[in-house]
């Protein structure tokens, strides 16, 4: 994690900020509305094989990073050298897995993970760093063929020894983490394009079309699925991440769109994060339905006004003392 207090972060782009902001705005907002009933099954993740616009959240998150991780790693190991490099980013994703441990244990306390295994996003995101960290100083072309390279062990692991283990475990689970970290390595070397100057950076939009075509013909072979965290998955919701972005990016140069409300949310993601878990958790923690799960049209508007209200406070009180806290 990164944490500076009193100044601007330093070279913010803002589409990147928009769209982070509206990855955990999404977020926050699917939280809320996964335990709700009146909430139609569409606006959920699927069950097992599927595809919902839900379960692209997470892979927003991931291609986030990506976009980023490749040049902050870049630039700090010119500033401080390898050694502390590597330490400092190896330290900031165990962190985020720590913090998701933190998380998932109050979600189990709360009988959220009957399986009783607890592996949540942050530690998906963590460990998906800590593999990304190991390639991320090769060169564009090596990890385009790693995070390939993953995808293929993986799905065949996957089919042939771990897909009970994996279905019944929230985000893949460990084992699910490769297929996690093959996205995010994936997210790097798209990002090199997106940063490239001239023809490759004219690239980016078509090799970011291209990645979400190869996940739907793969999806003919291998099912799309968030749960397993099947390949056709990786590249479907990597690619839509990328082209959602291009769309950002668009608008803001196109419209010269600040998107002040989605920008400050993206400042703090990890704050607001915790802060969404909070809300819900006053209105889950009475345990009566009628007031969550089983709550009428009018209280879940109600309820999703106080939360988004409420993280929007957060969000802009931080923004006003310049305190940033990010992945």
């Amino acid at each position: 994690m990164q944490f500076i207090i009193g100044g601007m972060k330093p070279n913010r782009i803002t589409a990147l900020d928009q769209f982070r902001g509206f990855a955990i705005l999404t977020m926050v907002l699917a939280n809320y509305m996964g335990e709700v009933n009146i909430v139609p099954v569409w606006l959920k993740h699927a069950p097992d094989i599927g595809l919902t616009v839900i379960d692209l959240i997470a892979p927003f998150f991931i291609f986030a990073i990506g976009l980023t991780f490749g040049m902050s790693f870049r630039h700090r190991k010119e500033r401080e050298g390898a050694y502390k490099t590597y330490n400092q980013f190896f330290a900031r994703y165990l962190a985020i897995i720590g913090l998701g441990a933190i998380a998932s244990a109050f979600e189990t306390a709360a009988g959220k993970n009957p399986s009783g295994i607890d592996w949540g996003v942050l530690q998906a995101i963590g460990m998906a760093g800590l593999i990304t960290l190991a390639v991320i100083h090769l060169p564009s072309l090596y990890r385009w063929l790693i995070g390939a390279g993953i995808l293929v062990i993986y799905q065949l692991i996957l089919d042939k020894y771990m897909l009970g283990f994996t279905i019944q475990s929230p985000h893949g689970g460990l084992f699910g983490s490769l297929n996690w970290g093959a996205m995010l390595i994936l997210g790097t070397a798209l990002a090199d394009l997106f940063h490239a100057e001239g023809r490759l950076k004219k690239a980016f939009p078509w090799a970011s079309l291209s990645v979400m075509v190869a996940g739907i013909a793969l999806a003919f072979i291998v099912p799309v699925s968030k749960h397993r965290v099947s390949s056709s998955y990786v590249l479907i919701s990597l690619g839509a991440s990328a082209l959602l972005f291009i769309f950002f990016t668009w608008v803001a140069g196109r419209f010269n769109w600040k998107g002040r409300f989605l920008a400050v949310w993206g400042m703090n993601p990890l704050v607001l994060y915790f802060i969404h878990y909070f809300i819900i958790g006053i209105f889950y923690m009475p345990g009566l339905p009628a007031i969550f799960q089983a709550a009428q049209p009018w209280l879940v508007v109600l309820e999703m006004v106080i939360l988004i209200g409420g993280v929007s406070l957060v969000a802009y009180w931080l923004d006003r003392r310049k305190i940033y806290i990010s992945l």
